[in-house]
């Protein structure tokens, strides 16, 4: 079973890389071997039992919220995490419901005309942008704002957009690690070891500020020669008239209405007592009802191999995760018993960016919380607690910085790269890997410097 596991799930990331089939169909197929031979499922007869009665059943998932024990599920829902999904899809309905009044095109020749027509300086400004929003929200949902404004901003400038959107998710992924909503790798960080949103900002945003700045002036330095348009073409940028973008006021103010508050849910989800998922879809059905006047163009748009894709990467890992490979991982921890403190420490941040590049760190977050977690139990340094959260932060920053690693790394790539292909600009794995690598090797280089100053000041 380990091995059959192992192959399945090593095997589906190299035809991924490989791009000879669509990551979705790909993703799906690996999935599909999983649940057939490797999952448990109502159908694999020794779980064949009477579901309505609950006899014989295993008990698969505690409620913590609640206190309350989940019975048997069927075999998608008990391996795939739709909190993401329906977050994901959600917020592309309501993204989509807005790029029908102009919004986005307002938004894009504001900022051409604020940075004064320069691309470069375009950049710069939706890359922070970018960055900040994503430490308030999900950085998902930052890219779903995000990435529409800037296709129509390259578009303006005349100016190839894959640049562009890829700064924007590596930022994304920068901004998110500095909060407890920014990322969902943190979320869970948070949630396992009781770490406060304040906490996070606290302990973590002043260094990411930091990075943030120093990724920017990486990217002036880089494309300042690069990003060069004609004074004719930032002419007729400045004379553009933002305002004749909106084509459709009253549904603006309705659907940005509507956006506000959901964002506003994600930001107090948490003291709601609701799921991001739930409060995603509460926003997307009011905006399909006060906004859409075609239902079924709107759900169309939705970025159905993103989701596919994802649907597929949780069951891989799940997979993984069900043939042993995670336990097997977790045994390399007793071999750190006897290191430094500190060497463990950045041991388990680079292990971590390096397992969420090629897991994805969402998946790959929720499996070592549990073994790390039993490695700290273990462990008479972590008993004290300033030294225990010391390596959650650097757990928390390998696994966000990691995420930047691959094209599979963190959600907000893979929207990225279906958002890009949907509006006919291609990114392959091999360009964001191009891109990725240095600045997943950079930042976390700066995020060990940064762990190492906090070791020696406790």
């Amino acid at each position: 079973m380990f091995w059959l596991g192992t192959l399945i799930f090593l095997g589906t990331y190299v035809v991924i890389a490989s791009e000879k089939v669509h990551k979705s169909a790909a993703a799906m197929g690996g999935a599909m071997l999983m649940l057939l031979f490797v999952l448990p499922g109502v159908n694999h007869g020794n779980q064949a039992a009477d579901i309505s009665s609950g006899d014989n059943l295993p008990l698969e998932t505690v409620a913590e919220n609640q206190g309350t024990v989940a019975l048997h599920l069927d075999s998608f829902a008990q391996n795939i995490n739709f909190d993401v999904i329906f977050t994901l899809a959600g917020m592309m309905v309501l993204v989509n419901v807005l790029s029908e009044t102009g919004l986005f095109q307002y938004v894009a020749i504001k900022s051409a005309k604020i940075a004064k027509g320069s691309p470069i300086n375009t950049l710069l400004l939706l890359v922070f942008a970018t960055a900040i929003l994503s430490a308030f929200l999900d950085n998902v949902t930052t890219i779903l704002l995000i990435a529409p404004v800037t296709l129509v901003v390259a578009a303006e400038l005349e100016v190839p957009p894959i640049p562009f959107l890829l700064c924007e998710t590596m930022a994304s992924n920068i901004g998110g690690s500095a909060t407890l909503i920014g990322d969902p790798p943190n979320l869970i960080i948070g949630s396992y070891a009781g770490l406060s949103f304040s906490a996070f900002m606290v302990n973590l945003s002043p260094f990411i500020l930091v990075c943030l700045f120093f990724y920017m002036l990486a990217l002036w330095f880089y494309y300042r020669k690069r990003m060069v348009v004609t004074i004719e073409k930032r002419a007729r940028i400045m004379a553009f008239n933002e305002k004749e973008a909106i084509t459709d006021k009253k549904k603006l103010i309705k659907g940005g209405s509507i956006m506000l508050l959901t964002l506003l849910g994600f930001l107090f989800h948490g003291m709601l007592h609701l799921e991001p998922s739930v409060v995603a879809m509460t926003g997307a059905t009011c905006a399909l009802i006060s906004c859409s006047d075609n239902v079924d163009h709107a759900l169309e748009k939705i970025e159905w191999g993103t989701l596919f894709f994802f649907m597929g990467l949780f069951i891989l890992v799940k997979g993984a995760e069900e043939a042993g490979l995670m336990d097997e991982l977790g045994k390399l921890l007793v071999y750190m018993n006897d290191w430094h403190p500190l060497a463990i420490i950045l041991t388990i941040m680079w292990v971590g960016g390096l397992c969420a590049a090629i897991m994805n760190n969402v998946s790959f977050t929720a499996a070592a919380v549990i073994i790390i977690g039993q490695f700290i139990g273990t462990h008479e340094f972590f008993e004290v607690r300033l030294h225990e959260e010391l390596l959650w932060w650097a757990l928390a920053l390998g696994v966000c910085l990691g995420g930047n690693g691959s094209a599979v790394g963190a959600a907000a790539n893979m929207c990225t790269m279906g958002i890009a292909e949907k509006n006919g600009h291609k990114i392959s794995f091999k360009d964001f890997f191009i891109y990725g690598i240095p600045v997943t090797i950079v930042t976390l280089i700066g995020a060990s410097a940064y762990i190492t100053l906090r070791f020696y000041q406790l």
